[in-house]
Parts: structure tokens; sequence; C-alpha cells
């Protein structure tokens, strides 16, 4: 699990690896990951965009980009929290993920919430 605290925003993300999605041979693993977005701070925030860097086992690296996450763009107001499962398919079966959420405060101000890096992973050995 990773987890990163910028100017009151904390992100907790967790990690799987789904088994029944991927397919070894043909070289797709699947991953899921959870996030957990909690306003610990004193004024609202909203999910504006989000900015993924994905990185292989190979060192191949992919950017996402885009507005909010899974459709939504939420507001959360201090103690509220936001939570998504989402997903990314990898060629490797190990990965690492990282990035940013820009985060806009009621007074129009904006700033980059941290996603700390966090493992892709099988839990066990495909020998």
């Amino acid at each position: 699990m990773s987890v990163a605290v910028t100017e009151g925003i904390r992100v907790s993300v967790k990690s799987e690896y789904v088994a029944a999605q991927s397919v070894p041979r043909s070289k797709r693993y699947v991953f899921a990951y959870t996030v957990k977005i909690e306003n610990e701070g004193t004024s609202v925030a909203q999910l504006r965009t989000r900015h993924w860097i994905i990185t292989d086992g190979n060192g191949k690296v992919e950017e996402v980009r885009g507005p909010g996450v899974v459709g939504q763009q939420p507001t959360l107001k201090p103690g509220e929290h936001f939570e998504y499962t989402s997903g990314c398919v990898l060629e490797t079966p190990r990965g690492t993920m990282r990035g940013s959420y820009q985060m806009r405060r009621g007074d129009g101000s904006e700033f980059d919430a941290t996603i700390a890096p966090f493992d892709l992973l099988l839990p066990y050995s495909l020998n």
C-alpha cells in the first residue's frame, strides 16, 4: 500500500493481481488498484484531473492523463473521502504506478496531490 498527504489530501492505494483476467502466456497481466482520497484539511477540494505514470518490468513507461477518475470529479468537504477501483494491463508480471491528482480549492487555487509509487506484482511465482 502507498500513502501520500499533500495539502491535507491523503491518497492511499492498494493493488492486486487479477488472475481471472490475465493470460501470462500472451504477456497479459491485469492488475486492479483501489484508491482512497481523504480530505483531512480544513477546506473543500475537488479532484479535477489525473496523471498516472505506469512503468512495466522492462522499464517501458506509459503516461495517462485525463479528467476526473472513473467518470467523476468528486468534491470533498473536510472529513469526507472518495474511493474507487480501476485497473491496468501490463506485458510483464511486475511494474509500478505513481502520479498525481490536480485538485481545486473553493477559492479557485489549484495544487497537485501526490500519488505515492506502488507496486503491481503477482502474489506468487509463475514457474
